[in-house]
């Protein structure tokens, strides 16, 4: 166990804000504190304020995808560049009705979520060692047979990608812009689902920029709202596209 304080370790906060889910994300603050600056997951003045930075900034999407698949009999998410499991990993904790698909290319970063999912027993979460491109091929796939559209789509170690339906929601977090981001997100969003992303301060200027990626992709109603991470904590900028 890691000896290094987080300013928040025992504030009531974690619980307010966590509810359920805080003790299995107590296990992935400890697996964070000890493993993850050495393996290359978060910076090293990133240590002692894991709670906020990571876990409480990715916990903000939750009310957001909670709405989202209100009404919604499949409540799947896919969340694109998992990377560490920000948000993906802790959205998972909160939401256990919910059905996580983590995408995430690079083979480190994939055997790290395998290993999180295994400690903090999470039975809602699968794992696809791909880029978007594939599960975007997949997902097409699902909406109207494989007859006459090529190959099965393969994640990257060669396993094929079964994907039921579109997602209800896709998330991310500091992933790309959203000239590259609308691309690799709303195709794979099922009619009347939502893209709910974690982006900095230049979120607004990021959807201008890209309203025409947005467009052609089915986005419609790009917004950028102010989203709580916790009492008295700055808050964050998730940025929301619904699927036309």
């Amino acid at each position: 166990m890691s000896d290094v304080h987080d300013e928040l370790d025992g504030s009531p906060i974690l619980e307010e804000v966590l509810g359920d889910a805080l003790d299995k994300l107590k296990v992935f603050h400890v697996k964070l504190a000890t493993e993850g600056e050495p393996r290359g997951l978060i910076g090293p003045r990133d240590v002692g304020i894991i709670w906020e930075r990571h876990i409480l900034n990715s916990a903000a999407i939750v009310p957001f995808v909670r709405e989202a698949t209100s009404k919604r009999q499949f409540k799947t998410v896919a969340d694109i560049g998992s990377g560490g499991g920000f948000p993906g990993i802790v959205a998972a904790a909160c939401l256990p009705d919910h059905r996580f698909t983590l995408v995430e290319p690079m083979e480190r970063r994939v055997e790290w979520l395998h290993e999180c999912v295994d400690e903090m027993g999470l039975e809602n979460v699968s794992i696809v060692r791909s880029r978007a491109d594939a599960v975007i091929a997949a997902v097409r796939g699902s909406k109207g047979g494989r007859k006459g559209r090529g190959a099965e789509p393969v994640d990257l170690d060669g396993n094929p990608i079964h994907v039921t339906h579109p997602f209800a929601v896709v998330t991310c977090r500091a992933v790309a812009p959203m000239t590259k981001l609308s691309g690799w997100t709303l195709p794979l969003l099922d009619k009347g689902g939502r893209l709910v992303a974690l982006k900095g301060r230049s979120a607004q200027d990021e959807i201008v920029k890209a309203a025409k990626e947005i467009s052609e992709n089915g986005g419609i109603h790009p917004r950028v709202v102010d989203a709580e991470v916790g009492p008295g904590l700055e808050s964050t900028h998730v940025l929301m596209v619904d699927k036309r």
